[in-house]
């Protein structure tokens, strides 16, 4: 029997990989607009970030959510994003 693989992502914030399920997914959807994914299944650009305000303050401060998505965050943009990331940590 094969042994099944656990998919892994790279969190934006540390660099540092994680099962994807272990993940928080943001993506740029196919209108542009950026959300968060709670389900990991939305279409679109995807980028995945640890569930930990550091993390989330470091993908922030170094531009690793904009380049990963790969679309400019501009900072109204980037503020109600970031309350959003911090209301899915809270639930």
């Amino acid at each position: 029997m094969a042994a099944t693989t656990v998919p892994e992502r790279t969190c934006v914030g540390c660099r540092r990989p994680a099962p994807k399920g272990e993940l928080l997914r943001v993506a740029r959807g196919l209108d542009g607009g950026v959300t968060v994914d709670p389900t990991g299944h939305a279409p679109g650009r995807g980028a995945y970030l640890h569930r930990d305000a550091g993390c989330v303050q470091m993908a922030f401060r170094r531009g690793g959510l904009a380049g990963a998505l790969r679309t400019p965050l501009g900072s109204a943009e980037a503020a109600s994003l970031r309350r959003d990331i911090e209301e899915e940590l809270q639930a």
